[in-house]
């Protein structure tokens, strides 16, 4: 068989807080993955100012995408197409890859490739995995989305559940706000849990129903602050370590339960992880230990690839391009965008 010369994508990532630009070669090897990231700079006022992340975004994006092709060791035009995250997210973040991504494809003459940030979020499980193939189900798990989503072959979805309020990950920085941690609150409470009972306080689950799969952790939150409160209001000593411990049990009992409820509704024999909560070390062992009992293949992304990154941008990119998903230069950006299938 004929060796085929390798397919470069450019993939761009701006979508938050993060500017980033990859190289992907053949859809799952990293040629390159360039990151400058905003956490020191947003740390100072408590969570991302979005203003603050896009002005950010463009002084780095020249320097990231150029950065991105010379640690690759390839040229502009070795690239086959240019992949940006178009939404959801930050519209003035998102607006910076978006235009940047439009002037090299034209400037270049390649394809543009827009890229759901939830649909490039999931195929972070294909990056270095090529034997790696659908169908399953994958719960994305982040600041701003956590949803369950059944992958039946590349680039078909059907959004099984979503949050009908907080996020998970949205509901661990405020309590971590409430517990007085830094920012990025996620990571410092995961910290602070590993020394505390997760059986210590009786905190809600919201099922929703049964088979429900939709997620709901406002009721959560809530329960948490009053116990704060009212703890602090008595006067009696709270083990912060337990309370930590205690609200992340509860997120991941609902999530990894959820996601087996899935998998047993639609048949499939694989689960994975994705998004920024994916991190989470307690999320993954639970999920590891409950996909082994249901007879399961459990799969997630390193933990460098669960956060934003242009890397997965560029892997989802690649599909699509050889699906011939090409946009024009009119392309927008979009703050809020539905995860719909396109292999039709």
């Amino acid at each position: 068989m004929e060796n085929l010369p390798p397919v470069y994508i450019l993939g761009i990532e701006t979508s938050c807080d993060e500017t980033s630009a990859a190289v992907i070669r053949d859809g799952h090897f990293i040629s390159s993955n360039i990151i400058a990231s905003q956490i020191d700079i947003h740390r100072r006022y408590g969570g991302v100012v979005p203003e603050v992340a896009s002005r950010q975004h463009l002084e780095k994006i020249t320097f990231v995408v150029e950065r991105s092709l010379k640690d690759a060791g390839i040229e502009f035009s070795d690239l086959n197409a240019v992949a940006v995250t178009v939404g959801p997210g930050l519209i003035g973040a998102l607006l910076v890859g978006v235009a940047a991504a439009k002037a090299y494809a034209f400037a270049l003459r390649l394809p543009l490739v827009p890229v759901h940030h939830l649909e490039a979020h999931l195929y972070a499980n294909f990056l270095e995995h090529p034997e790696r193939k659908p169908p399953f189900v994958c719960l994305i798990v982040s600041g701003g989305h956590t949803s369950l989503v059944l992958v039946k072959e590349h680039l078909s979805y059907e959004l099984l559940g979503s949050t009908r309020d907080d996020a998970a990950g949205e509901a661990f920085d405020k309590i971590a706000r409430q517990l007085g941690l830094a920012y990025p609150g996620g990571p410092a409470l995961e910290a602070l849990a590993r020394g505390g009972n997760p059986e210590a306080i009786p905190f809600p689950r919201a099922w929703l129903g049964e088979n429900e799969l939709d997620f709901s952790f406002s009721g959560l939150k809530t329960a948490v602050i009053n116990y704060l409160q009212r703890a602090r209001q008595k006067g009696d000593e709270t083990c912060l370590a337990d309370i930590a411990a205690s609200f992340q049990a509860a997120v991941i009992d609902v999530l990894v339960e959820k996601t087996m409820w899935a998998a047993r509704l639609t048949g499939v024999k694989q689960v994975a992880l994705a998004g920024g909560v994916a991190a989470n070390t307690a999320l993954r062992s639970r999920f590891q230990t409950r996909a082994g009992e249901e007879g399961l293949n459990f799969f997630y992304p390193p933990i460098e690839f669960c956060t934003d990154n242009a890397a997965m941008v560029g892997c989802a990119g690649y599909f699509h391009y050889l699906a011939g998903h090409f946009a024009s230069l009119q392309q927008e950006a979009y703050a809020n965008f539905p995860l719909v299938s396109k292999n039709k």
